[in-house]
């Protein structure tokens, strides 16, 4: 998997947010003292975020060295050691909490992820993410996602068309809005969502790439998937949760979209601790 291009702003933002004129606290701590310091996951999780974890002590104290003991995309079990930090105690102490807000939050995001990917493995359906992102962490969130085994949607408003009820509303029809769309961006992929199997019919006949399946409950998504005959993928979306998720997978679908992967995170419960 490659790394966002915008690492590095990201890391530099943070870090400017937490630090603004310097860190008072860590400035108490004699300037030549060294430290080793350990991190430690306190649950079950699949690790994400370790180039953003190993950027901010780049950015702050280069001589901070980094020994990671897993790696993005991998499972951890309670109370294991994810990484140790040897450098200056100031250094480390002041990019303790930017590192571990990092690791946290792109590890749920994985973790969330990878939850649902395990409940649709014995399906061919995809669990897809949506635009419903943290502020300013779009790009890394979505690499999360690409860790836990989920597939990206589109990034944001600019590589794909994505036709929802109000933009039908605006244009008048799905009809006219696919139209519309392939007359001013004949080289972007163009979705749409439907809300009833008439909608549906509708997406078809006007050559959707892909159709969304919005709130559809399992009879319609089945009808719709025979209905399509696997001539245009299928993405459902809306009420999905664990207890939801299979059965849906299990209609035939070719994607299912979840907002919650990003937007409902609980960070995982991380710690450091100097060991001398």
């Amino acid at each position: 998997m490659i790394l966002p291009n915008d690492l590095q702003e990201t890391v530099a933002r943070a870090l400017a947010e937490d630090l603004g004129s310097g860190d008072v606290t860590a400035g108490l701590i004699p300037m030549g003292r060294q430290a080793v310091a350990n991190v430690f996951c306190r649950e079950e999780a699949v690790i994400c975020g370790t180039a953003w974890f190993d950027e901010v002590f780049r950015q702050l104290d280069p001589a901070v060295t980094v020994e990671w003991r897993c790696q993005d995309s991998g499972r951890v079990q309670t109370d294991a050691l994810l990484c140790s930090l040897r450098g200056s105690a100031r250094s480390i102490l002041s990019g303790e909490r930017t590192a571990l807000n990092f690791l946290q939050t792109l590890s749920a995001t994985a973790t969330a992820t990878c939850r649902y990917v395990d409940l649709v493995a014995h399906t061919q359906c995809r669990i897809l993410d949506t635009r419903k992102t943290l502020p300013g962490l779009r790009t890394a969130q979505k690499y999360a996602v690409l860790c836990g085994g989920g597939t990206n949607h589109r990034i944001g408003l600019y590589d794909r068309v994505l036709i929802k009820e109000n933009h039908i509303m605006a244009a008048g029809s799905i009809t006219a809005a696919i139209q519309q769309a392939r007359k001013l961006h004949p080289n972007i992929r163009v979705e749409v969502e439907t809300e009833n199997l008439q909608e549906l019919a509708e997406a078809a006949a006007a050559q959707a790439d892909i159709i969304m399946l919005d709130d559809y409950d399992l009879a319609a998504m089945r009808e719709a998937v025979r209905v399509i005959g696997g001539k245009i993928p299928l993405e459902a979306s809306g009420g999905v949760s664990p207890e939801t998720v299979t059965a849906i997978a299990e209609t035939g679908v070719d994607f299912v979209s979840i907002g919650s992967i990003t937007k409902h995170i609980r960070a995982v419960d991380l710690s450091m601790r100097f060991v001398k």
